[in-house]
């Protein structure tokens, strides 16, 4: 399932980065804390690695 905004890839990359263990937990807040407890790690790869380019920047 690819992101739908730049928002949510953003997100999805700090919530993959705390699970690798390469950022702490701590630092997560709103949506990337909820993607970490929520998510497995192949799933927040398949977001955060989606093209940016064509994303818009939220969606409602």
């Amino acid at each position: 399932m690819p992101a739908k905004s730049k928002a949510q890839q953003k997100a999805a990359g700090a919530a993959l980065s705390a699970k690798r263990g390469e950022t702490k937990k701590s630092d997560l807040v709103g949506a990337s804390k909820e993607m970490y407890e929520t998510m497995t790690e192949e799933e927040l790869e398949e977001l955060a690695s989606t093209e940016r380019a064509d994303l818009p920047d939220k969606v409602d």
